[in-house]
């Protein structure tokens, strides 16, 4: 049994990042961490590379990391997408 491209971006997106109210105020974080996501887009943003990050924040796994930024290219993806049909 093959996964659509949906339930395989559902199944990263439970394996990776982790929302609640009474962990960092509700920001996105990695799962089984205290690391908010924004600190990866962050490192990146400035020029850091993906294992300075990950040597900084060793509770994230390279998985992890790589999870996220493949949510992140999906929605992008779907948002481009959405908006070249309007």
């Amino acid at each position: 049994m093959t996964q659509t491209s949906e339930s395989l971006s559902i199944a990263i997106k439970d394996s990776v990042i982790h929302s609640r109210k009474d962990t960092m105020s509700g920001m996105p974080v990695f799962k089984g961490t205290r690391v908010v996501v924004k600190n990866l887009f962050d490192y990146l943003a400035s020029g850091y590379s993906l294992d300075v990050f990950l040597d900084d924040f060793p509770s994230v796994s390279r998985e992890q990391a790589v999870g996220a930024l493949e949510i992140a290219k999906e929605a992008l993806e779907s948002y481009a997408y959405e908006s070249a049909s309007r």
